[in-house]
C-alpha cells in the first residue's frame, strides 16, 4: 500500500515522502496516528496545501525533543540495589527503574518507551551506558551506576532488612519480659 508521510520516519521517509508499506501496518498504525495518509491524487493535493504546517510543527517537535536532550545528557545516575556478594542483582534494573530515576534527578519527564536497553534489563553491578531515544532523532546517553546495599546501610548478608531483624527481636524481647512480670505476680 503506498502512503503519503505527514511526519518524518526512520526506515520510511521524509515529510511527503511517498512510502511503501503493508497494508495493516498503514491501517492499524499509521492512519490511526496522523503519521500518514493513503497516496491518491486527492490526498497529495491536500498534502501540499497543508506542508508549510506539517514542516512548522515538526521543526517545533524537534525543539522540544532537543530541549529535553538538554536537559538529561551526559547525566550520571547511581541506583542502589540488593545484590549477592558475586555482583548478581536479586531482581533486575528495567526501564522503569531507570526512568523514575531520571526523573527524580533531573526533574525531567522521560517514559520508560525512551529507555533503551538493547540487552534486555540489567541484572548484574556495574557501570552501564544508557541511550535515551527522546523522538524526532533526537538521542541521548546517560551514564548509570548499578551499585550494591551495604550491610552498614541497613541490609543483612542474606538480603533481610537489619531494621526489621532488630525490631522482631525488641518485640520478642518485651513479650518474654512480659510473661516473666505475670509469672513473678502469681
Amino acid at each position: 500500500m503506498n502512503v503519503i508521510l505527514l511526519e518524518k520516519m526512520a526506515n520510511l521517509g521524509d515529510i511527503g515522502d511517498t512510502a511503501t508499506v503493508k497494508s495493516g501496518f498503514a491501517r492499524n498504525f499509521l492512519f490511526p496516528k496522523g503519521k500518514a495518509i493513503p497516496a491518491s491524487k486527492t490526498n497529495l493535493a491536500e498534502f501540499e496545501g497543508r506542508r508549510a504546517e506539517l514542516m512548522a510543527a515538526h521543526n517545533a517537535n524537534v525543539a522540544a525533543a532537543q530541549k529535553r536532550h538538554a536537559v538529561v545528557d551526559g547525566a550520571a545516575l547511581s541506583l542502589q540495589v540488593n545484590a549477592s556478594d558475586e555482583g548478581k542483582l536479586f531482581g533486575s534494573v528495567g526501564t522503569q527503574n531507570i526512568a523514575d530515576a531520571l526523573n527524580e534527578q533531573c526533574g525531567s519527564q522521560i517514559v520508560k518507551a525512551e529507555v533503551l536497553l538493547p540487552n534486555g534489563v540489567i541484572r548484574e553491578l556495574g557501570n552501564y551506558e544508557v541511550a535515551l531515544d527522546l523522538g524526532y532523532e533526537v538521542t541521548a546517553t546517560i551514564t548509570l551506576a548499578v551499585q550494591g546495599l551495604d550491610a552498614a546501610a541497613g541490609v543483612s548478608d542474606d538480603g533481610n532488612l537489619i531494621e526489621e531483624i532488630i525490631e522482631a527481636e525488641a518485640a520478642e524481647e518485651a513479650a518474654e519480659e512480659a510473661a516473666e512480670a505475670d509469672a513473678k505476680e502469681d
